[in-house]
Parts: structure tokens; C-alpha cells; sequence
């Protein structure tokens, strides 16, 4: 059997969709059978975060001894794992036990995400084109899934433990086929190492005026791409918490702050998760006609258009209208930034692994603070927190400008990609 490398990229990125959204539509159910609180229901979801930010900032370290592929490969397996766990003890009453469930989840997502968001960068800068925004569609197209076999599994009345198991099978089908065809796509030489061996012999003919001024550049280099890359790390982390807040209470906002039925709010969920797929999928396209900058900017737009009406909405209704604009807004958001980051001649995956541990600091703090800001003023007015985020990434939008980095100025640097015009 010929490998698809591409494909078991594909499948794990789907994967790991389709669990949070299994996950995501029983989390009224699964809070009913802990009897917790919105805050108390903040904490167990800690666990995912706290699993996913160990998992973040152990990859970057490991990605660049091993590689992308095992780490792909946990990212995997963990998962099935976590599920089964919540799916036996949330019916038993043990949040310890769904803590920790939620934990492996998180945890193998987390080493995964950046496994997979490397891989894909790299493969970016090879072909030209973008690829980032397709991987993170095929997350969005497992969230869609998950989230219409959810609607059908709470409107069916189906056992909390019965549905979760259901997904961990999916998901283990999906994580096998990635192992068998996972292959790590070869990286080719870059023309900045030419560009450093020329250097490095120009300097040793420089006179010394010549080197200090030379210094004095690369110093400056260095001082513009960091503060560049902590502007795209404040994008990830606003696109990120957006994302986030959507997934973990947008369910539990419509049966508590509007006495929607759990039905309805796994279809407002779902209705988020297909708007995203739509935007990542038709997206793409524009990224490459108008460049991110823009439609980093638009997408910010949209997106707090979108959880503003959700903050004054009156109705289910309202605010269904108003989660699926949410959504499509801030769609392409997180994986431009991370194309931007990946965008680097010499540094892409460590400045990947950097912007993408600022997108699941969003996750970690996400759940708690909503989560305590939910129990005393209402889930609708904690969504103001990721609506003040997306404003600050509409401000900064232009650090993913590709012809804003310092190593483009150069006359020698390779030519930019149409997605950075």
C-alpha cells in the first residue's frame, strides 16, 4: 500500500476535531451527571487546558530532537485514551477521573497540534502556497462531524458513556490510519544557508567600520523579528481564546443564560464548527489574492462583530445567527498567524512553537476565567473577554505582513510568495 503522508496529516488534524466536539456537545449532560457548577465545570475543564499547555511546551523542545512523526503519533493515541476515560467516570461521578481524561486529551492534542502545524509550515514554504489554513479545515471538518453525530446522540437520548465510547472508536480508526501512512515530508535546503556562508566571508574581508555597522544591523534584525513574533504570539492568543470560548461554552451559555434544550446547544455549536469549516475552506483562496495582513484584520472584524451580538443577544435564535458569524470570522486567524510565524527562512519551527504555546496559554486560562466570570455575571457578559481580544488583533494585524520581515529586505532573499504581498 502506497503512503499518504499528507492524508495521516490530514486524518490526525480530523481527529482531533471530531474528539472535542464529541466532547463538546455532552459537556451539559456530563456537568448534570457531576452535579458542578459553572464554575466548578470551569475547573474540570482546566484539565484539558493544563494537558494541552504541557503538551505545547514539551513539543517545541521535542520536535526539533525527534521530529514531527512520534510526536504526531501520541497526538494520536492519548486522545482515544482520554476519551474513554471521561466517557466511564463522568457517569460514575468522579471528576478527578474526567479531569485527567480531559487532560490526556488535551495533552495529546497539544504535542500533536505542533507536530502537525511544523510539518505543515514546512511544507508551505516548499510548495508556496497555503497550507496551514487546509490543515486546520480538516480540524474544523472533524468538529462539524462530531458535532452533527452529537445533535444526534442527545436528541436520541443516548447515554453519555455510550456516545463518548462511540467517538473514541472513530478516533481510534482515524489515529491507526495516520500511523500506518505517517511520513515525514522530506525539508529541503534553504538559500539562507548560502546567504550565511557569504556573509560570513564578506565579514572576515570587512574592515572593522564595516563589521560594527554590520552588527548594528543584525541587531536590529533581530530586535524587529521579536517584537514581530510577540505581535503574531498576541493574534494567536486572541484567535486562539476566541476559538476556545466557543468550544468549551457556547453549549452550556445557550441552556443556562437562555434555557435552551441540550439539543439546541449542540446545534449552535455545530453551527460555529460548520461556519469555521466554511471559512478555512473558502478562505484560502482570498489569502492568497490579499495577503494575511488583510484578512487577519477581517477576520478579527468578524469575529467580534459576531460574539458581540452573542453578548446582546435576546434569543436562541439571536444568537445562533450571531456564533455562526463568530465563527467564520475568526477562522482563518489562528492558522495565518501560524504561517506567519512559520514564515522564516532559518527559524520557522522554533517561531511556530513559540506563537503556538501563546495560542494554548488562551486555552489554559480560557476555561477558569470564563468560566469564574460565568458564575457572577452570566456566560453572555463573560464573552466580552474574547470580544476585547479580537479587538487588540484587529490593531496588530499587520505583523503577519510577510514583506514586513527584516530577512525580505535583502536583495538576495528568495522571492515572497503571492500569500505575502
Amino acid at each position: 500500500m502506497t503512503p499518504h503522508p499528507r492524508g495521516a496529516l490530514f486524518a490526525t488534524s480530523t481527529m482531533t476535531g471530531f474528539g472535542i466536539a464529541t466532547w463538546v456537545t455532552r459537556t451539559p449532560a456530563i456537568r448534570d451527571e457531576l452535579g458542578a457548577s459553572i464554575e466548578a465545570m470551569g475547573l474540570v475543564l482546566l484539565g484539558l487546558s493544563i494537558g494541552s499547555m504541557i503538551g505545547i511546551l514539551g513539543a517545541g523542545a521535542l520536535v526539533r530532537r525527534l521530529g514531527t512523526r512520534p510526536l504526531i503519533l501520541l497526538g494520536g493515541a492519548l486522545p482515544v485514551v482520554g476519551m474513554v476515560l471521561v466517557a466511564l467516570l463522568a457517569p460514575a461521578q468522579v471528576p478527578a477521573g474526567v479531569w485527567a481524561g480531559l487532560f490526556l486529551i488535551g495533552f495529546g492534542s497539544g504535542v500533536a497540534e505542533i507536530g502537525l502545524n511544523v510539518e505543515a509550515a514546512a511544507v508551505e514554504r516548499h510548495i508556496g502556497r497555503p497550507v496551514v489554513p487546509v490543515l486546520h479545515a480538516c480540524f474544523s471538518l472533524g468538529t462539524v462531524v462530531g458535532g452533527l453525530v452529537g445533535i444526534a446522540m442527545t436528541a436520541a437520548g443516548t447515554p453519555v458513556v455510550v456516545h463518548l465510547l462511540v467517538g473514541a472508536t472513530v478516533m481510534a480508526g482515524l489515529a491507526i490510519f495516520a500511523a500506518l501512512n505517517l511520513r515525514p515530508l522530506p525539508r529541503e535546503a534553504t538559500p539562507a544557508d548560502a546567504d550565511a556562508s557569504t556573509s560570513a566571508d564578506a565579514s572576515t574581508r570587512a574592515d572593522a567600520s564595516t563589521s560594527a555597522d554590520a552588527r548594528v544591523t543584525a541587531a536590529t534584525r533581530r530586535s524587529v523579528i521579536t517584537v514581530q513574533l510577540v505581535l503574531i504570539a498576541v493574534i494567536t492568543l486572541a484567535m486562539a481564546f476566541a476559538e476556545g470560548a466557543a468550544s468549551d461554552w457556547l453549549p452550556l451559555l445557550m441552556t443556562t443564560d437562555h434555557d435552551a434544550p441540550e439539543a439546541v446547544g449542540s446545534l449552535v455549536f455545530t453551527g460555529f464548527a460548520l461556519a469555521m469549516l466554511i471559512g478555512r475552506s473558502a478562505g484560502t483562496p482570498l489569502v492568497t489574492r490579499f495577503g494575511r495582513a488583510p484578512v487577519v484584520r477581517v477576520c478579527a472584524a468578524v469575529g467580534a462583530v459576531g460574539v458581540l451580538l452573542v453578548v446582546v443577544s435576546p434569543s436562541p435564535a439571536v444568537t445562533a445567527v450571531a456564533a455562526a458569524v463568530w465563527g467564520l470570522g475568526i477562522a482563518l486567524g489562528f492558522p495565518l498567524a501560524i504561517s506567519a510565524a512559520g514564515d522564516h527562512p532559518t527559524d520557522g519551527d522554533r517561531r511556530v512553537s513559540v506563537v503556538a504555546t501563546a495560542g494554548y496559554i488562551a486555552f489554559l486560562v480560557g476555561p477558569p476565567l470564563l468560566g469564574f466570570v460565568g458564575e457572577h455575571l452570566g456566560l453572555q457578559t463573560a464573552m466580552l473577554v474574547p470580544l476585547a481580544l479580537l479587538v487588540v488583533a484587529f490593531v496588530v494585524a499587520p505583523a503577519t505582513r510577510g514583506d514586513e520581515q527584516p530577512t525580505d529586505a535583502s536583495p538576495a532573499a528568495p522571492a515572497r510568495r503571492p500569500a505575502d504581498r
